[in-house]
């Protein structure tokens, strides 16, 4: 609970801040506080039953350490003798409980009930913490004094709590809620803020304990935080202390009268209340100076763990994730799979040793030496950056890590990349680049190459219209059987009459008969382009010697023969006559040269 309306009071020094500003740092979190924030969040029975108070410890914690801050967990001792009775009643003996009801009185403090449930929930809490590698401090009495001792000797950075009179206890800066959700965020005092704005020090902090109440005393009834502050602040802070001890504030009580009453007894609502007007009736009695002299004390000499103790420094030592132990607990108290335990932690794991080594490199910066990744004492667990990414609309990248069983990649901000390994942001840039570089083109061919390459393949089609319509020897020469032939070496053309009786006086022995299995002529073969549509002219002083081809049946060759004196193909039942068949093919075949020619 802390002081009564010390928020409100402080209000003015709230300071909402990034979760970001908690990297790098070392903070210590009152325990108890935090599992009481993190059970009213829920407090159904299945709210109990499936633990998630501790499920959410477990996601502060993963973003904690993924930001390498370092957790120092800070639980309650015993309970103070100078508290027992306010603890009794705000409880009403549900809570926790006392395990001695006898042991009333407030001379010494009390032990807990470690039995009870909200203490089985502390266990737990710190059996998550430890698995983790948040080491735990109990403290000998209250939790917040110890994490003020730590902050006021500076071997933390700030404190998390929600009681307000740690700053009575010495703290100078305390984190009140944390917020994981938009990117994150903490709510923050500041002590010097406090003292600057406000005007009020530790001492003036406990005077208003003393007036308005805290868990020590009940203070002056219906006194209000505001002249509470104003008679604070006309005391000093060096002299209140003393002057709240020795005056009688029963008087006080008159603070809620009219304007005119207040200023018939020395008050000035628009000046400070001058000291020597509040002592109207003498001093208080000894049993109200005894008290509040106890509840002063109890803040200036709260019973704690010295600094150099050997439970402080153990705590303050670095320690190790435990992974075996993480996927453990988190099986045993939430049933979780190894792979999703460690698919919360991993990334987290490699985010904190990621900044780890990017402080590093920035003091040994700051040093003047500059080291390449290669020369660092500590190994970047960056392998490569994959791509860009973003992340609650920050820029971030997916990267691959190295040496990290498990995790495959991660997304980290840019601006942790950058600080940690700029020389792999460089490589990932130049191979997009060459990613990006455009394929070098064919040059165009010029007009006469185009021509030269027509050309070409006006000479490919010849010699396959040769083929087509037929190849010779030196000898020979093959034609469609529909077009007459004229030998210009006699200059006189045959007729089909003349054919006909050429193949009628063949003797049989002399016709080869085209089949499948011909095989191709061994002998030279001379080719020259003929005209389908003009006759076949064969420009010879020899005796020229023609075979008919079958057009129905597959091209080929004539095999080489012994007797090539008079070699005729047949092409038909018929000798002499054409099928109409055969001229219909003809006609088709030269059609299509004629289109190839022609260009379609």
């Amino acid at each position: 609970m802390g002081v009564k309306n010390l928020w409100d009071i402080l209000d003015p020094c709230k300071k909402t801040l990034p979760l970001n500003h908690l990297q790098n740092k070392r903070v210590c979190v009152d325990l108890s506080c935090w599992m009481v924030q993190l059970r009213k969040i829920n407090e159904s029975h299945c709210a109990l039953k499936d633990k998630l108070y501790l499920k959410g410890l477990f996601h502060r914690i993963r973003a904690l350490i993924a930001l390498n801050c370092s957790i120092i967990f800070v639980t309650d001792g015993s309970i103070p003798g100078i508290k027992v009775s306010t603890y009794r009643r705000r409880l009403q003996m549900d809570y926790e409980g006392i395990e001695n009801e006898s042991c009333t009185n407030q001379k010494g403090s009390l032990q807990r009930n470690m039995g009870s449930e909200f203490s089985l929930m502390i266990k737990e809490a710190k059996i998550l913490g430890l698995a983790l590698g948040v080491p735990c401090l109990d403290g000998v009495e209250e939790g917040e004094a110890q994490c003020a001792l730590l902050d006021m000797e500076s071997l933390c950075d700030g404190c998390f709590s929600s009681d307000s009179d740690i700053f009575l206890f010495g703290a100078r800066t305390v984190y009140r809620e944390i917020c994981l959700g938009d990117g994150g965020y903490v709510v923050c005092y500041e002590m010097d803020d406090i003292e600057r704005k406000l005007g009020l020090g530790r001492n003036s902090l406990i005077a208003l304990a003393v007036l308005l109440g805290c868990d020590y005393t009940p203070g002056v009834r219906r006194l209000g935080p505001e002249l509470a502050c104003k008679i604070v602040k006309s005391y000093g802070e060096s002299a209140v202390l003393q002057r709240v001890v020795s005056e009688d504030l029963s008087l006080l009580k008159k603070a809620n009268c009219s304007k005119k009453q207040n200023k018939a007894l020395g008050f000035n609502n628009k000046e400070n209340i001058p000291p020597n007007e509040l002592n109207i009736n003498g001093n208080k009695g000894d049993s109200q100076n005894h008290q509040s002299q106890q509840v002063i004390d109890a803040y200036l000499k709260p019973k704690c763990h010295s600094a150099d103790s050997q439970k402080v420094q153990r705590v303050l030592d670095t320690h190790p994730f435990q992974r075996n132990f993480v996927v453990q607990t988190c099986h045993r108290y939430f049933e979780w799979p190894q792979e999703k335990t460690e698919e919360y932690i991993l990334p987290k794991i490699a985010e904190r040793d990621l900044r780890r080594f990017a402080n590093l490199r920035c003091t040994s910066s700051n040093l003047g030496v500059w080291l390449p990744l290669d020369k660092m004492p500590m190994k970047c667990p960056v392998a490569e950056i994959i791509k860009r990414r973003k992340a609650q609309g920050k820029e971030c990248f997916e990267v691959s890590w190295e040496d990290i069983d498990g995790l495959g990649s991660s997304i980290v901000p840019a601006e942790l990349v950058e600080s940690a390994c700029p020389e792999k942001i460089v490589e990932f840039e130049e191979r997009l680049a060459e990613k990006k570089k455009p394929k070098p083109r064919k040059p165009r061919q010029k007009k006469t190459e185009t021509d030269k390459s027509l050309n070409e393949v006006d000479a490919k089609l010849q010699e396959l219209l040769l083929e087509i319509e037929g190849t010779t020897t030196n000898t020979q020469k093959y034609r469609l059987l529909d077009e007459p032939i004229v030998n210009i070496d006699q200059h006189e053309t045959k007729t089909d009459q003349d054919w006909s009786m050429l193949i009628n006086t063949t003797s049989n022995s002399q016709k080869i008969k085209m089949t499948d299995n011909t095989t191709k002529s061994c002998y030279n073969i001379m080719t020259e382009v003929v005209n389908l549509s003009t006759p076949l002219v064969t420009k010879s002083k020899t005796k020229v010697e023609t075979d008919v081809v079958d057009l129905l049946s597959p091209f080929s060759a004539v095999c080489p023969m012994k007797h090539r004196d008079a070699d005729v193909i047949e092409l038909s039942e018929s000798e002499t006559d054409v099928s109409p068949e055969h001229a219909k093919k003809a006609r088709e075949l030269r059609l299509f040269v004629a289109k190839i020619r022609n260009g379609f």
